[in-house]
């Protein structure tokens, strides 16, 4: 696994706008760099990454399938008993998902250690699966590239055919796709996602998620007041649960991408229950609930995570006693909005460091399948919402 500067497209900028990624600079910061890029061998890919991608996956489920039968664990993941049965419910009724994303510190030497699940609404799908491919090909062609590089890629192709597999199940369905106003990245990942589903055959319209309103029916409706039946939501679970909606979720014949048990995969809570059903497991860190840290080796560092952080938001460094962690300044927190609903303890396992950047790998399934890999770098050691993303290859 290498770091491999380059050199950059000639007017790339311009091109990413005509193919409507918008959000290829936030805030006047490169987010999308291809001044490098990393290489890896095939070996790597398929041992490293995509085996433990897929293996891991059923292990989270079989966390699901503990935790839905069970209420003591359902108060653990700080999910409201209010929700309680239209959470079982979907999962017993085998509600289907579309994708998720697990994120891995992998060197391209070790074995992939897991960081997290990003199950409900995960971002970075488009530069994975359409615009790095992009580039791969535009490098290529100019021969830039060796014409035999690959790229672990199969993203669009599999989002096509699960929304073709989807569509089958509710054939005379419109799919409703939503974000909420404001965020362009949001907006461009929706928009993609939603081409997939037009290309499967799929008949769409888009709602921004502060424009949905409720019937006297108790039913969600556009901004046409069209009825929701279908719908995928960029929006996660535990804010639909505390939305003055949330009381009635449930009573509507809507089927949902992603699924309501999926609230369960998308929360850090999952990463102690992983440790419990698979102690030990090479690609797992050790991962506690507050209430555990009794059991922590006073020799261990560990990562203080909220049970509903996103983009890396109100984590800290801690000894083993949850106590934070002074005076080592390569140990960064970061600030958030997270952190009421209780935390987790994670074992510190810090990622590998290229050229001085601090590098994450995000492991995509579409259903069950691993798909590809999106990286993101930072200079520092906690990977957040402006952390730079770059491109791959298979050599």
């Amino acid at each position: 696994m290498l770091r491999i500067p380059c050199e950059e497209r000639p007017n790339w900028e311009a091109t990413a706008d005509e193919f409507g990624f918008k959000f290829h600079t936030l805030y006047g910061e490169k987010y999308w760099d291809e001044s490098a890029y990393y290489q890896f061998t095939l070996e790597q890919i398929e041992q490293g990454i995509e085996a433990p991608t897929e293996e891991i996956h059923q292990m989270c489920l079989a966390v699901v399938d503990a935790v839905i039968q069970d209420d003591d664990l359902l108060e653990r993941f700080a999910i409201p008993a209010s929700q309680w049965a239209f959470i079982r419910k979907s999962w017993q009724n085998g509600d289907p998902s579309l994708y998720s994303r697990l994120d891995f510190a992998y060197d391209g030497k070790g074995v992939a250690k897991l960081y997290e699940n990003n199950a409900d609404t995960p971002t970075s799908i488009y530069e994975t699966g359409f615009w790095q491919w992009v580039w791969l090909e535009n490098k290529v062609d100019s021969k830039a590239l060796n014409r035999t590089a690959d790229q672990f890629n199969s993203v669009q192709e599999k989002l096509v055919n699960r929304f073709k597999e989807l569509h089958a199940l509710n054939p005379e369905r419109t799919l409703h796709f939503a974000c909420c106003k404001d965020t362009e990245e949001d907006r461009g990942t929706v928009q993609y996602l939603e081409d997939c589903a037009i290309a499967a055959g799929i008949e769409t319209k888009f709602v921004y998620i502060e424009d949905i309103g409720i019937d006297q029916d108790n039913q969600f409706t556009d901004i046409d007041n069209l009825v929701i039946q279908w719908m995928f939501k960029l929006y996660p679970w535990e804010f639909m649960f505390e939305d003055e909606y949330g009381e009635i979720l449930g009573k509507q014949n809507i089927r949902w991408i992603e699924p309501p048990w999926k609230a369960i995969l998308s929360n850090k809570a999952l990463l102690p229950m992983l440790w419990k059903l698979f102690p030990n497991h090479p690609n797992l860190l050790p991962a506690f609930f507050e209430d555990e840290l009794h059991l922590v080796p006073a020799d261990m560092t560990l990562v203080k995570k909220p049970i509903f952080s996103r983009e890396g938001a109100n984590i800290s460094f801690t000894n083993h006693l949850g106590e934070p962690i002074d005076g080592d300044e390569s140990l960064l927190d970061s600030d958030g909005p997270y952190g009421s609903e209780g935390y987790i303890y994670q074992q510190m396992h810090v990622l590998p460091v290229f050229q001085n950047n601090h590098t994450l790998i995000g492991s995509w399934l579409i259903d069950d399948q691993a798909a590809g890999i999106s990286i993101r770098e930072d200079s520092q050691a906690i990977t957040q919402d402006m952390s730079r993303y770059l491109p791959h290859i298979i050599l």
